[in-house]
């Protein structure tokens, strides 16, 4: 069976759970406790050296970094809705990847981090501006788009979803955003959605 490991307030570990979920893939869940650095422990490093999580263990496969474990677990259990073949539409999944790696983990996330869990290290007057950019990008976008690709959700929904979700734990108001609050309403109505805390 699938492995896991992963903290319930991590957004990444999550849209890995909410993929499961979605894809309707048995799996275990293992906590791996941030706060006791557990992450940070000579067992966890030996599966995982980065020691960050999500990881996910599929047989003698280990996979670190969600988006990595969203593109594998779409290729290898979903189908060409989840992750397209052809190169053009795989293309346009896989910007919205780098998106979530770049300028929604520079704004939401940080912000996220800063006020959530004191992360004092992050510039949050910057996070904050980079929030702005990305969800005014995305409202308007999502003005003449149902989902983020095609008429159908993607691993690209699923990997911007959580930490565009959870913005207000980042003291960002997404009353600005109608198309992009509709957008996570309509995520959260999929079949087998997973709320998350704070969803």
């Amino acid at each position: 069976m699938i492995k896991l490991y992963g903290h319930e307030m991590s957004g990444n570990s999550y849209k890995v759970r909410l993929l499961l979920e979605l894809l309707n893939i048995d799996y275990e869940w293992i906590k791996v406790d941030l706060m006791k650095g557990e992450h940070k422990s000579p067992e966890y490093l030996a599966l995982n050296p980065f020691g960050q999580v999500p990881l996910l263990v599929d047989g003698d496969t280990k996979l670190a970094d969600a988006q990595a474990i969203l593109v594998y677990l779409a290729r290898q259990y979903g189908d060409d809705r989840w992750l397209p073949i052809e190169a053009l539409p795989l293309a346009q999944v896989v910007r919205w990847l780098s998106t979530t790696a770049g300028e929604v983990r520079q704004g939401p996330e940080n912000a996220r981090l800063y006020y959530l869990f004191g992360a004092s290290n992050i510039n949050i007057e910057r996070a904050q501006q980079k929030a702005e950019y990305i969800l005014t990008q995305l409202n308007q976008h999502l003005s003449t788009h149902l989902w983020l690709e095609f008429e159908r959700p993607t691993i690209a929904d699923v990997a911007v979803f959580p930490y565009v979700a959870l913005a207000r734990d980042g003291k960002i108001d997404l009353d600005a955003y109608p198309h992009v609050l509709a957008w996570i309403d309509r995520i959260k109505q999929l079949p087998g959605y997973l709320p998350m805390t704070g969803l």
